[in-house]
């Protein structure tokens, strides 16, 4: 696996040594004493999958503590417009995000730390969206910062409406109400 270092300290996109042969491929797509060599002592406890159309956004997401999760996502099908959020404020790129595209070609990993909100955009016509977390899902601690935010000048690739959200996404707060738990 190589670790590819994003300009969001903390952040990174791992690419997975990939091995063809006549049968199709093999890669090891997670490795803990690999991450804990990285990341510290890093546990995931759940492992989440969805299913999304074209134009479908999730996020930006986070889970306030002591409930934040850091989470290693990877489309294991089709591509999408992955997207980190910085939420830490002592952090020097607080408000920043990082963006990297991911699909089922090229098997591209985002490791997304505590501290930051979470964002996808499905680019083909369907994708299919894998992700470990290292906290469990715990509903009342449950936030977000809305997609279209226009302090966050994320340019999202696609015309706003072509963007496919889910009602709970259209009322999440803009970045300046948020008081940030981080």
């Amino acid at each position: 696996m190589k670790i590819i270092e994003t300009s969001i300290k903390d952040l990174v996109i791992i690419k997975p040594k990939i091995h063809y042969d006549s049968r199709g491929y093999f890669f090891e797509s997670f490795n803990q004493s690999l991450f804990k060599d990285k990341f510290g002592d890093l546990r995931f406890f759940q492992d989440n999958e969805s299913k999304s159309s074209k134009g479908v956004l999730r996020g930006f997401h986070f889970q306030k503590p002591p409930f934040d999760q850091a989470k290693l996502v990877r489309c294991v099908k089709g591509e999408v417009l992955d997207v980190a959020l910085d939420l830490r404020k002592n952090s020097s790129t607080y408000g920043k995000h990082e963006k990297v595209i991911l699909s089922g070609e090229n098997k591209k990993q985002f490791f997304i730390p505590r501290g930051f909100a979470h964002a996808y955009l499905v680019l083909s016509e369907t994708a299919i969206f894998s992700y470990k977390v290292d906290n469990y899902y715990a509903p009342k601690y449950d936030c977000g910062v809305i997609w279209n935010d226009p302090t966050l000048s994320i340019n999202w690739g696609v015309e706003k409406s072509k963007i496919i959200i889910s009602e709970k996404d259209k009322n999440l707060e803009m970045l300046e109400k948020l008081d940030s738990p981080f």
